[in-house]
């Protein structure tokens, strides 16, 4: 994708703000006090388990839902009850919705014309917005004969038609088979950067969020759970939630005394608070847990999967506690199913949690 007259100076990045928005249907709590605000130009992504509120919030932005309490802002106008066709946002949907008696370029270029900008220059905008996304020789077809992938960048060139201040996307790549989805991923992320529009993604896939995204929120239960650059969430979750969601993590029992923890024989800080109970369990990624032969060892390994450069080894400990560790493949041949080997951590603050 290649940016031509559609440019930063044709789109505004907007400050979108959540302030403590509330939603209820029926028993069901959906969005439970939710603030959160959205930087001018970023890509913010919401993660979450199914039926944690990312959508819902997704949708109070375009107008299509309304808080029970609650505001939501851009650039710090109150919208919370402007109706979704004066909001200025663009949307993108996991089902695509197209209109499947149009063409390609008449889908793009249907907002423009329910606005009535003159039909040669929406034509244009829509041509170019097709060639934007890659299907400048497409404007012809119709729907049915594209694929997920081109069908998807319809949408998307449809959602920018209008130059929208935000751009909403809720899991636009969900459909899309593996291959197609990791190219329509990175593209979608130059293109947001080329033009520094303000977006806001919806997606339960924690990869797709860790690797498109400026900064991550990660909800449960109708709240935000910690928003945080990707290294950062990954590498310093703020709760024991965040730390499981994303990415991999191994828990291993411990007992916490004077603000440290002993586990696996060590004595090791404690990284942040630590649960009344003295029993806790240890959370380690994969790539910080070391695995050494060892003959005298009380640990085996138990099942190995090739990643390429590295292999995940799953060891299970003495008291049948299993722990995954990432390491160098040539390390892990020598460590077959069954071997004895001694398992230990790094000399660092770890975080803790109650025990399970």
């Amino acid at each position: 994708m290649t940016a031509t007259t559609l440019d930063k100076a044709a789109v505004s990045a907007a400050t979108v703000e959540f302030r403590g928005l509330r939603r209820e249907f029926g028993p069901t709590v959906a969005l439970d006090g939710l603030d959160l605000t959205a930087r001018p130009g970023e890509l913010l992504a919401l993660l979450g388990p199914s039926g944690c509120g990312k959508t819902t919030a997704l949708r109070m932005l375009a107008g299509f839902e309304h808080p029970d309490s609650g505001e939501v802002l851009v650039d710090g106008e109150d919208v919370t009850r402007v109706p979704a066709h004066r909001r200025d946002a663009g949307m993108v949907f996991q089902s695509y919705s197209l209109f499947p008696h149009l063409s390609a370029l008449d889908n793009v270029a249907f907002g423009l014309r329910m606005r009535k900008v003159r039909t040669a220059e929406r034509r244009a905008r829509a041509a170019e917005l097709l060639d934007l996304v890659g299907l400048g020789d497409k404007g012809g077809s119709f729907p049915h004969q594209l694929s997920g992938g081109q069908q998807q960048r319809v949408a998307l060139a449809r959602a920018l038609a209008l130059r929208p201040r935000v751009l909403l996307l809720d899991e636009p790549l969900s459909a899309l088979d593996a291959k197609v989805r990791l190219t329509l991923r990175e593209e979608i992320r130059r293109l947001q950067q080329e033009l520094g529009i303000t977006t806001l993604f919806v997606t339960h896939d924690q990869e797709e969020a860790l690797s498109m995204a400026d900064r991550v929120a990660v909800m449960r239960a109708g709240r935000l759970e910690q928003c945080a650059a990707p290294a950062e969430l990954y590498g310093r979750p703020a709760t024991a939630f965040v730390a499981e969601f994303v990415g991999t993590m191994s828990r291993i029992p411990g007992r916490v005394a004077d603000g440290t923890v002993e586990v696996l024989g060590q004595r090791l800080p404690v990284d942040g608070d630590a649960p009344g109970a003295p029993e806790v369990d240890v959370l380690v990624r994969p790539e910080a847990v070391r695995v050494r032969a060892d003959d005298t060892g009380d640990a085996r390994v138990v099942a190995s999967a090739f990643l390429g450069a590295a292999t995940r080894v799953t060891v299970r400990l003495a008291h049948g506690t299993e722990v995954k560790a990432d390491l160098p493949t040539h390390e892990a041949a020598a460590l077959g199913a069954g071997s004895a080997v001694t398992v230990s951590l790094p000399e660092r603050p770890v975080l803790v949690a109650e025990r399970v």
